[in-house]
Formats: C-alpha cells, sequence, structure tokens
C-alpha cells in the first residue's frame, strides 16, 4: 500500500491508497498560518513535519494497516514557498508560503534586469512576489542575520521528503514554481539567478517527480511507525497533482478546477502556453515530458471561508455548507459585486496590491446576498482566466470539479451558470491532490500507469449552466471588470498603517494596526 500527504495552506491530508492508487481513507491533520498586514503570510515546517507523524500514525491505526503493509511513501505539497535552510538542513526562520508578497521591491529588481515579457517566455510564468525568488531574495535584503546562517532553500514537499530521507531535492513542477526554473531547458536559470544575485548551490537538485528518492531514514521511520525500507517518491506540487487525481493526464482530458484555499483553473498539454496577455502560466506536469497551463486566483475558497467565520456565531466553526445553501439559486444580489482579492491576486489581473471589497452594497442587502456575492465574485475572477485561455487556442466546454469547494451544489450552480459550461463533481474531491501524488508513487514504484488515474475518481454530478441566467451573468461579468479597473488606482495608494498611542507610567508604546 501508498500513503501519500498533502501539504495544504491549512493541514496536512493524508490518505492512504492500494498498490494500483485506490484510495481507502484519508485523515487531515491541521496547523496554522500567520497572516498579517503588509503581505505577511507564513508558516511553521516543523508543523508540517509533525502533521505528517500525527497523520501517518492515525491512518495506520485506524485502518488496522500493518507497516509492513506499506511499500512507498510520497507528498505533494503548497507551491512557490520559500523555506530557507542553514548547513545542517534547519529551517532559520518561519517558512514564506505562496499567498506572500512582501517581496515587491525584489520582483520589480529582476523585472528591471530580465524585462517583464522575456521572463514570462522563459520561466512561463510572470515575475511576481508570489513566487519563491523573490521572497528569498526579500530575507537576504531585509533579515542579514538571519541570510548569514542560510546554506539550502526548498519548498514545503522538499522539506518533508528531506527530513524523510536525508536527501535535498525537488521535482521539476516545483521547480516551475520557483521563477527561477528555465522551463525551456529544464534547469535552473543561470540567467535569472545572476540577475536575483543569489548563489545556485543554495537550489536543491531536480528529479522527475516518480523519481525514487530514496528510503525512510532510521529517525523517520521510528516517528512514522513504519519499515525503514519504504521507498519515498519525489512527487510534486499540489496544482499539477490535483490534475491527476481529476483524472486528466492528457490534452485529451479536458479542464478541472480546484476550489481550495487559492482556486485555478487548468488542463493538460504537450507545450507550455504563453498568453500575450501573460495572465495564465504553465507549470511542468509530474507527467514526465507534461505541461499544465493554469490561472490561480489567490483567494478563492478562503473567499468563501473568510464570508463563513464574518457571518458565522463562532468563527472558529464556520457555517459554510448553511450559508452557502442561503445562497441558493432564487437569491437575486441585486448588482451587489465581491472583489475576491483578500491576497492580492494572480489571475488574471496580478496586482499585489488589490484588496476584497463589496461594491455596490445596499440597506436592502442581507447576508444571504453577501454570501452569493462572493461566490459569484470567485466565478466572475474565474470566467476571466477561462477566456483568457480561450483566446490563446484553449477549448474549454466542461470543468471537472475537485477541492472542497466542490462539495457545494450551490456553489457549483453558480460556477455553472457564470461560466457557461456543464461542471460536474467528481467521487473524489477533497483527497484529488494525494489521489494525484499517490498515483505518481504508483508510477515511480513501477506498480502502475498515470492513464489508471482516469479510472480512479468518476463524474457523480453535473450542473449544467441555465442559458438565462447566463447571459444576465454575462453582463454583470463586464461590471465586475470594470469596478477593479475603478478601484485599481486606489488600491495602489494604500497608506501607511495607522499609528496608535498608548500613553501611562511615563512611557509610550506603538502599535501598528494588524
Amino acid at each position: 500500500m501508498i500513503i501519500a500527504h498533502d501539504l495544504g495552506t491549512t493541514g496536512d491530508k493524508a490518505s492512504l491508497h492500494h498498490a494500483d492508487g485506490r484510495l481507502v481513507a484519508s485523515v487531515t491533520v491541521p496547523y496554522p498560518a500567520h497572516f498579517s498586514a503588509g503581505g505577511v503570510a507564513e508558516q511553521n515546517p516543523q508543523d508540517w513535519w509533525d502533521a505528517t507523524v500525527a497523520a501517518t500514525r492515525e491512518l495506520l491505526s485506524r485502518t488496522g494497516t500493518a507497516p509492513a503493509d506499506i511499500v512507498g511513501l510520497v507528498v505533494s505539497g503548497q507551491m512557490m514557498g520559500a523555506v530557507l535552510l542553514d548547513a545542517d538542513g534547519e529551517p532559520v526562520r518561519p517558512a514564506i508560503i505562496w499567498a506572500d508578497t512582501r517581496s515587491g521591491a525584489q520582483q520589480r529588481e529582476l523585472e528591471a534586469a530580465l524585462g517583464a515579457e522575456h521572463a514570462y517566455r522563459v520561466l512561463g510564468h510572470r515575475l511576481n512576489p508570489t513566487y519563491s525568488v523573490s521572497k528569498i531574495m526579500w530575507v537576504r535584503d531585509n533579515e542579514p542575520d538571519v541570510w548569514a546562517r542560510v546554506r539550502r532553500t526548498c519548498v514545503a514537499k522538499d522539506f518533508i521528503v528531506l527530513r524523510l530521507t536525508g536527501r535535498l531535492a525537488t521535482d521539476r513542477s516545483d521547480a516551475s514554481g520557483t521563477n527561477a526554473y528555465d522551463q525551456q531547458r529544464g534547469t535552473w536559470s543561470e540567467e535569472v539567478l545572476a540577475a536575483a544575485r543569489l548563489d545556485p548551490t543554495l537550489f536543491p537538485e531536480i528529479l522527475d517527480s516518480t523519481a525514487i528518492v530514496g528510503t525512510l531514514t532510521a529517525s523517520a521511520a521510528d516517528a512514522l511507525g513504519l519499515g525503514s525500507g519504504v521507498q519515498v517518491v519525489m512527487g510534486g506540487g499540489d496544482g499539477p497533482m490535483a490534475a491527476v487525481g481529476s483524472g486528466i493526464v492528457a490534452p485529451e482530458d479536458g479542464a478541472y478546477v480546484c476550489l481550495g484555499t487559492s482556486s485555478w483553473i487548468s488542463f493538460a498539454s504537450n507545450a507550455p502556453l504563453h498568453d500575450p496577455l501573460m495572465r495564465t502560466f504553465t507549470f511542468d506536469n509530474v507527467v514526465p515530458g507534461g505541461f499544465v497551463p493554469t490561472a490561480t486566483m489567490q483567494a478563492g475558497g478562503a473567499s468563501v471561508q473568510w464570508i463563513s467565520e464574518a457571518l458565522s456565531p463562532d468563527p472558529a466553526h464556520p457555517e459554510t455548507g448553511r450559508l452557502t445553501a442561503e445562497a441558493s439559486a432564487d437569491i437575486d444580489t441585486e448588482d451587489l459585486y465581491f472583489l475576491p482579492y483578500l491576497l492580492g491576486e494572480r489571475s488574471p489581473i496580478w496586482d499585489p496590491s488589490a484588496r476584497g471589497a463589496f461594491v455596490g452594497i445596499g440597506r436592502h442587502h442581507s447576508r444571504a446576498h453577501l454570501v452569493r456575492a462572493v461566490l459569484e465574485g470567485t466565478a466572475f475572477n474565474l470566467l476571466t482566466c477561462i477566456q483568457a485561455f480561450r483566446e490563446s487556442g484553449a477549448v474549454i466546454d466542461g470543468i471537472d470539479a475537485v477541492g472542497g469547494g466542490a462539495q457545494s451544489d450551490a456553489y457549483l450552480s453558480v460556477l455553472a451558470d457564470v461560466w457557461g459550461v456543464p461542471v460536474r463533481r467528481r467521487t473524489i474531491v477533497e483527497e484529488a491532490n494525494s489521489l494525484g501524488a499517490a498515483v505518481t508513487a504508483a508510477v515511480g514504484l513501477g506498480l502502475a500507469e498515470f492513464s489508471a488515474a482516469r479510472a480512479l475518481s468518476e463524474v457523480t454530478a453535473e450542473f449544467i449552466p441555465d442559458a438565462g441566467r447566463h447571459a444576465i451573468y454575462a453582463e454583470r461579468h463586464t461590471r465586475f471588470a470594470d469596478a477593479y479597473t475603478a478601484l485599481a488606482p486606489w488600491f495602489a495608494r494604500a497608506p501607511r498603517g495607522l499609528e496608535r498611542s498608548h500613553e501611562g507610567a511615563g512611557a509610550t508604546e506603538q502599535e501598528g494596526t494588524r
């Protein structure tokens, strides 16, 4: 059997699979993330490891699986972060995760040296502060004492693989999400690293996602409760893994949407797709030699989670299901729009200064209207991404949905009506990333082919767009886009944080707005 781990933003979803990839059971162990003003988004890598250990042991205990039955272990993980390691492979500071946007100055430095369009052609991605390389530069430029201890850098799943095997490596899918990888040559970009003034030895060796990195070290095996002979497969980034978990391993398999904390639309391709307006980007696939053109919004599921927390009596236990059900098809938002830019934005606008906003709110609007506007706002944003793909020649006539948001009938109905194409729910939605990882491990261990993924998750529900509502939404999509265009200059002029004085006992304490 195979154990797959998916290191997300909110927790580690671990799943147990038969050797052919079939899902047996899954568990989730949560961990915190730290978000604060100024674009800060960080996590403690030790929390990832503790969750990996706890989830593995819970899987074995819950299913009664003997440790000797486990032959392989694989990790999928959140992409585009920066884990900075010392000479002993230990983190020197909290990990800067994908949602962090502090490194705008470093991104502009790279853009001045390389040119935006040239960099896009080399990397398959825009230069942007959400990517790893500018985050690494930010630490060098702002935390010299920390930087003096840095010897290596990696992303989330690579750190866990290092803890499992003692070997630091990455795969092509995660490498392609760093802004430091030459997608045409399949190597770290000497040109980009020179412009970034970073030593290439900071970056790990690049392996195929299906490569066997090694076996568990004695200490890792003891921590996990497994045998030391378990083979660890390299694994890959959560975006490309979700494609495999959705049964999409070749261009003919169509498109999918992952409705997670961030949300994205993607499909398999035999070559990178370069949008003339640079709205979309392309990851290397975990399927060797393949690619996955992608458009990712920063706060898809995060917007739904935020409004659910804000409107629930206990924010620690948001009533997401009830609130989205209330925002049913008979609710008309009546010219209320939500800009879902709580964490800045990648696709399609690429504006780290953008922020969330309700536009057009009136006294008559209720809780249901607010929730409905959030669902529609994420749908409108992703519609712009779909249009960008179509303008580049992609055919998208139906979309399979995975991720936590795919469990909501109300949400999928909104998506179908806004996009004007059928949206299909699959049998495996929350475990799509770890399912993709399990299939990748099975391929690496010689137990299966990638084509097996098509039969491991089936369509269980289809939401057909209503022609009348779609026509109305087409008009409203234009108004949604106009709202951002009108507010963009205002976002760009964000003021400094308010400082509040607290006088007492002869001292003054300055506390920045959180």
